[in-house]
């Protein structure tokens, strides 16, 4: 029976399959393809994307400066004229050497991931209305 249009799934290409065999001993890890690139994502929160064989992992603003330390520069695309610069930054090649080192840099960029996600919910909460007071 031939597979349905749109329902069949690709392996990996080697370089998300070398880091998602790295970071298995971290957490289940499930790879997405999008766009140009691969998703790497844990509980359904994306953490990280592989462009390029370069890894690139969440950043915010209590994480970014153990990139920034160890020299790697964010994630950017051109869109336009403009260039832009996502909240990733490349994965320093070190990293990529080992699993624990790797899972250390994924735990702080999963941990950026939560908590965009959780201010984002904040700001998709409803408001409450205060009640009307009887005239």
């Amino acid at each position: 029976m031939a597979a349905r249009r749109g329902t069949a799934r690709t392996e990996p290409d080697e370089s998300v399959a070398y880091v998602l065999d790295l970071l298995r001993g971290w957490s289940a890890v499930d790879a997405r393809r999008m766009f140009s690139g691969t998703g790497l994502f844990r509980d359904g929160l994306m953490f990280g994307i592989v462009i390029r064989d370069a890894v690139h992992f969440k950043t915010d603003d209590e994480n970014r400066g153990d990139y920034e330390a160890a020299g790697m520069a964010p994630f950017r695309y051109q869109r336009g004229r403009k260039r832009v610069a996502l909240g990733y930054h490349a994965v320093p090649a070190e990293a990529l050497d080992d699993g624990e080192t790797l899972a250390a840099w994924a735990d702080k960029a999963y941990a950026a991931a939560v908590r965009k996600a959780a201010r984002g919910r904040k700001r998709t909460a409803p408001r409450h209305r205060k009640a009307a007071r009887g005239r």
